[in-house]
């Protein structure tokens, strides 16, 4: 009997430490989650389209918090933009890119305007390929960089401490440094809404710099009409389909076509009137003959290229094994989580969701980092420099 009670006593004792090991617990959940949510309104607040002069101090707060956190805690982080990987997510070394914020510019300088992205070696070697091609064919010219998303200049800012100047940034500095020829070259697709937008700006220091030029984007003008094609889209088409071929391990896109693969460039799409040039880019694929080429967007603009209609038409022409790859500059969020992803609302799963595919690959590479879009966008700034009477014989003067 005494060892009868005896033992419901330990017992007792033992149930008494279990449940106050679990409120234990319980409480310093609770903590966590109070102290990963300080961290989260941290990234949200630097998490904005705008700099102001608390940016820099912000960016650094929210990172000395990130780092004070326990890796319990920093998987707790959530906010209306943030999460662990924020901070957490590794994009490469931050440290083999050049921001390009030098001052000593000289009378002439190339400004090289991108989205830009978070990716630390995609920046590097999309956006970082497409500069050094220009500083390479204009070594008489300084070049340096701008980005339009204040957003990822902030991220980059605050997870890697690499400072990149916005477009009205890189323009105080032209103005700082005395510049007096500006050409200023879009990594932009498109005459989209950056576009407009980055020329709406540039009107703004018209009286501040003797002259200033910018660019062709990347498929140079719109056109008319879904049909219209160009030059510059024609070299687009040959290039990144080259390079999707090649990196799919075919010896052609005839050899891929009669292995029955289709090879699937997703765009990002725009609400802009400029969202034909996607069609375009369509027509100019199938001006080539590349039946096996399909063009979508993330955004769904225009209609058929959203990625129902791009499966739809995948499966309709008989297509078993699918390659996707980003039709955008640089190899960043989207082409990580919008079409390589997990999730279920990635292209990589609606394609595999459909149940009519043998394979799907993903190819997570920019356009920046093909040497002939490269050669393009030198071409587009070679443009703009003579034909506002600054040709290439006279650089040397100008620079001296």
């Amino acid at each position: 009997m005494k060892k009868t009670i005896f033992s419901k006593m330990i017992l007792s004792a033992a149930a008494l430490a279990f449940l106050a090991g679990c409120q234990k617990k319980q409480a310093n959940t609770v903590s966590d989650e109070e102290t990963a949510a300080k961290v989260g309104a941290l990234i949200d607040a630097i998490y904005v389209q705008k700099w102001s002069e608390e940016t820099d101090a912000q960016c650094a707060a929210a990172k000395a918090a990130w780092d004070a956190l326990t890796d319990a805690q920093k998987e707790l982080v959530t906010g209306e933009n943030a999460d662990p990987d924020y901070f957490g997510r590794d994009t490469g070394d931050a440290s083999k890119d050049n921001p390009l914020n030098q001052d000593e510019i000289g009378e002439n300088e190339i400004l090289v305007v991108s989205f830009g992205t978070s990716f630390n070696d995609s920046r590097t070697t999309d956006i970082g390929g497409v500069e050094k091609a220009i500083q390479k064919e204009f070594p008489d010219w300084s070049v340096r960089r701008a980005f339009t998303a204040q957003v990822i200049i902030n991220h980059i800012q605050a997870r890697d401490g690499e400072k990149i100047d916005n477009v009205e940034q890189a323009l105080d500095r032209a103005v700082k440094n005395n510049v007096k020829n500006l050409v200023v070259q879009p990594t932009h697709l498109m005459h989209g809404a950056e576009y407009d937008e980055l020329t709406e700006t540039l009107e703004k220091y018209s009286d501040k710099i003797e002259k200033i030029v910018i660019a062709e984007p990347l498929l140079g003008e719109v056109g008319s009409d879904a049909k219209t094609v160009n030059t510059d889209k024609e070299t687009v088409a040959k290039a990144i389909t080259a390079q999707a071929v090649k990196d799919a391990g075919f010896e052609s896109l005839a050899a891929a076509d009669q292995e029955r693969t289709a090879f699937v460039f997703m765009g990002h799409g725009t609400s802009h009137t400029a969202k034909i040039s996607y069609s375009q880019m369509a027509s100019q694929m199938a001006a080539l003959q590349y039946d096996n080429v399909f063009v979508g967007t993330v955004e769904g603009e225009p209609e058929e290229t959203a990625c129902e209609n791009v499966i739809e038409a995948v499966t309709a022409a008989g297509y078993k094994n699918v390659v996707l790859r980003p039709l955008m500059v640089v190899a960043g969020d989207h082409a990580n989580n919008d079409m390589a992803g997990d999730d279920d609302d990635s292209w990589k799963s609606m394609f595999t969701t459909k149940g009519k595919f043998a394979k799907i690959d993903c190819q997570i590479a920019g356009l920046g980092g093909i040497e002939e879009i490269q050669n393009l966008y030198v071409s587009h700034t070679k443009a703009a420099i003579e034909g506002e009477g600054l040709s290439l014989t006279e650089k040397k003067t100008l620079a001296d």
